[in-house]
């Protein structure tokens, strides 16, 4: 008998000849880019440093398209929007030390937001590694300890045999359900090292599937097809796994009103009857969904966010969908069904029969957005809505956008409609700054049929002003727009709110048009006034382009204190 296990693809004569007759000149930097191009990598991001040079010079030979950013944290933004835009792992080449320790903070973005990003970095050379102090330039006693509490995996080579694997194996990692960054480093010397290993030809590119466990999903389909008050949580997973449109036909099914996270922006659509859209940090909507006989959560774990700053206690039954194990049931007893979001509702829209009808499920949604809309209407914050409705006109709705951590972005979370999923992104995921500008660059990379808007305070604009560099170098059709309000506005606000007074949030800045246009990137200066017809004169215009907002805006006031 002959199982599927006992057959191997054998080698053509062609392939053969090639094998013992590799071509010459060739390293281990030759490895790392012949095995990303043989599992489909186009482009990598990416800066270069002294022991990574071998990767660098086999890119230069190769057929890569390379971005090079200013900073290594920025090209780990980069990359994190190509693999959100894609789905694609996106190969992020650093070098040893401070050069990759620096890019941290992107790689714990792109954990929390499980953005695909392949970390390819250099080490020291092989007879430094060990934990001994050898004194070589960039040295450290366990440079992969850095990264193993951020990233899904670490994958250490040794030798350049072990280059195509360890790379293939991380790829695989980086786009399993859940996506995420993983890290692979190689030594100097094994990079440097010409090579007599064959060109390498081909890869398996295809990550395990998750489905549900079959059992789960009977029993979820029996809650959701008996309760007469269902409701839908959806998370950053239903975009992730490209299910709106999965999840659209479960919520009508069932009648079940829809409220998206903020990593979920665009899961389900923002003028549906049934939608609740992503007023999640409003009492309304938290007592609504806790009204909720049955909750299903999709690709969401609940975190501070999601739940109100965990001020959401669910009453009735919940069931959670979530790709990452560490989510599920981490904040509320579930039934807990560890799968793939496409997966999950797909096996629900299977196992559901019929169609629960409930007219009254469309007024009870009016019902709450308007509340919403009176408690914001009753603050006088007219003039942070009409940026948000100037924004939205400008912008087409098929452009990404990129938010970072600025007021302006906080009220995007909740009140901006993203007209299609998978194109409003966030730092959110784990709140660092500075994410906004150099992510949009990755995503015009990406795509470049459409025009990207990246939204920044001006506190967030000067982690990553170097990038107006690459902007204008790479020709990247990003406009950026800038909210200058002289400091961190947010935590201005939050230090007046909690001490009576401010300490370290007012700061010294550029003029922002010279400095773009210093660059050689065109600049305008706007007002709230003009700022839908600027926005759409820049975004129309091909290539990089800055609008700086002069404004001081205010937060909505919170609900969970």
């Amino acid at each position: 008998m002959t199982h599927d296990h006992d057959l191997v693809l054998r080698p053509t004569a062609a392939q053969t000849e090639a094998a013992l007759n590799p071509p010459p000149g060739r390293n281990g930097g030759d490895l790392v880019v012949e095995t990303l191009a043989g599992l489909g990598a186009t482009t990598v991001f990416g800066l270069p440093g002294q022991h990574a040079l071998g990767m660098f010079d086999a890119v230069r030979r190769s057929d890569l398209r390379y971005i090079g950013l200013r900073v290594e944290n920025n090209a780990g933004f980069a990359a994190d929007a190509y693999g959100r835009i894609t789905g694609e792992a996106a190969p992020l080449l650093l070098s040893t030390g401070p050069g990759a320790l620096t890019s941290l903070a992107a790689l714990q973005e792109a954990a929390s937001a499980s953005a695909p990003v392949l970390a390819i970095s250099s080490q020291i050379p092989t007879a430094g590694l060990g934990g001994g102090r050898h004194g070589y330039l960039h040295e450290l006693p366990d440079q992969a300890a850095s990264f193993r509490g951020v990233v899904k995996s670490v994958h250490t080579v040794r030798s350049q045999s072990q280059i195509p694997s360890a790379i293939e194996a991380a790829w695989k990692s980086a786009l399993s359900a859940p996506h995420g960054p993983v890290w692979v480093e190689i030594p100097q010397d094994v990079l440097l090292a010409e090579t007599s290993i064959p060109v390498v030809t081909g890869g398996d590119a295809f990550p395990e599937e998750l489905p549900p466990r079959p059992e789960l999903t009977a029993l979820a389909a029996h809650l959701l097809s008996s309760a007469s008050r269902p409701a839908i949580i959806a998370g950053g997973g239903v975009v992730r796994a490209d299910a709106s449109g999965k999840l659209r036909q479960l919520a009508e099914r069932l009648s079940a009103p829809v409220v998206t996270t903020y990593g979920g922006k665009g899961a389900f659509p923002w003028t549906h009857p049934l939608s609740l859209q992503s007023w999640v940090e409003d009492r309304h909507t938290t007592d609504f969904l806790e009204d909720a006989d049955v909750l299903l959560v999709v690709g969401s774990g609940l975190g501070e966010l999601s739940s109100n700053y965990h001020t959401f206690r669910p009453r009735g039954r919940v069931i959670q969908i979530e790709a990452d194990l560490g989510k599920l049931e981490s904040n509320h007893p579930a039934l807990g069904i560890h799968a793939d979001a496409r997966l999950a509702l797909q096996a629900l829209l299977e196992t559901i029969e019929g169609t629960r009808e409930d007219a009254t499920a469309p007024e009870r949604v009016r019902d709450v957005l308007a509340r919403v809309r009176e408690r914001i209407e009753g603050q006088e914050l007219t003039l942070e809505q009409n940026l948000l409705t100037s924004i939205r006109r400008a912008l087409p709705a098929r452009a990404p956008s990129f938010w970072d951590m600025t007021i302006l972005s906080y009220w995007a979370w909740s009140a901006f409609d993203p007209k299609h999923p998978n194109t409003m992104h966030s730092a959110q995921g784990s709140g660092g700054l500075g994410y906004a500008f150099p992510a949009a660059l990755g995503a015009a990379a990406a795509d470049p049929t459409q025009p990207v808007l990246a939204v920044s305070g001006d506190g967030g604009a000067l982690y990553s002003i170097a990038e107006l560099a690459t902007a204008r170098q790479y020709d990247l059709d990003v406009t950026w727009l800038i909210v200058d309000d002289g400091g961190y506005g947010i935590l201005r606000e939050y230090m007046t709110d909690a001490f009576g007074e401010t300490t370290g949030t007012e700061l010294t800045r550029p003029d922002y048009v010279a400095l773009a246009e210093s660059f050689g990137v065109p600049a305008t200066r706007t007002t709230p006034e003009t700022l839908a017809t600027d926005l759409t004169k820049s975004l129309g215009i091909p290539g990089p382009s800055v609008v700086v907002l002069p404004a001081v805006l205010r937060m909505f006031a919170p609900t969970h204190l």
